[in-house]
């Protein structure tokens, strides 16, 4: 099952080695999944989770991050964003999520934001779901 995670869901497993986030990356490296994501979104994954904020919380240094994005790179299949479907959100910073989800046919985008693509991911026939959620309907 391919599935796109938003950058929520990045920084959670980057925070909470034991979360669902992170139980997802572990899948994806077993070949249980594949995680998608286009250029443009795997850089807001490296832009958002290198803020310290984030460091101080998963107690992480900078050389640290950089191991957990080369192996996030290494799980990513690429995505080649061949249509641009904005605008379907109200929020633009979403946009490249969707749209990396709709141009690699993902059966799912797991984010913490349901509301905020629930109608667009159903004109799209795309499963919206948090991570622990679609964790727990996993076989």
């Amino acid at each position: 099952m391919k599935i796109v995670m938003d950058t929520d869901t990045i920084v959670a497993a980057l925070r909470s080695p034991g979360g669902a986030s992170s139980e997802l990356l572990r899948k994806a490296r077993r070949g249980e999944l594949t995680l998608a994501a286009s250029v443009s979104l795997f850089m807001e994954y490296e832009t958002v989770c290198s803020r310290p904020e984030h460091l101080l919380a998963a107690g992480l240094e900078a050389r640290q991050l950089g191991l957990f994005l080369d192996g996030l790179a290494y799980l990513v299949e690429p995505v080649e964003v061949h249509f641009l479907w904005r605008p379907q959100l109200r929020d633009p910073a979403d946009e490249l999520v969707l749209e990396a989800a709709v141009n690699a046919s993902a059966q799912a985008l797991l984010t913490f934001n349901l509301k905020h693509f629930a109608v667009a991911a159903e004109r799209f026939h795309l499963q919206v779901a948090q991570p622990g959620t679609f964790l727990r309907s996993l076989p």
